[in-house]
């Protein structure tokens, strides 16, 4: 993994971290449910960046390699997958 994009989703993962410690604790602390889900939306969304940063990652660093090396196939049979899992 490039090590920018590396230390790109390792600063939105622990600021995720932290989001998720402060919904915990609004939970725990019997927060009105209503601004909770709000906050669970807003982890669920920066999920989604981490995914995208990570996704766009992945096609500089292998996928376009990969393509250029005569493994094309490979390389659409994973983003398929990823579509899939990412469509469940």
């Amino acid at each position: 993994m490039d090590t920018d994009i590396q230390n790109d989703a390792l600063k939105r993962l622990k600021y995720i971290e932290g989001h998720i410690k402060g919904v915990t604790k609004m939970v725990m602390d019997d927060k009105y449910c209503v601004d909770v889900i709000k906050q669970s939306y807003a982890i669920r969304k920066s999920l989604e960046k981490v995914e995208a940063v990570l996704i766009a990652g992945h096609m500089r660093t292998h996928v376009i390699p990969g393509i250029r090396d005569g493994h094309e196939n490979q390389q659409i049979d994973e983003l398929v997958e990823l579509y899939g899992l990412s469509n469940k």
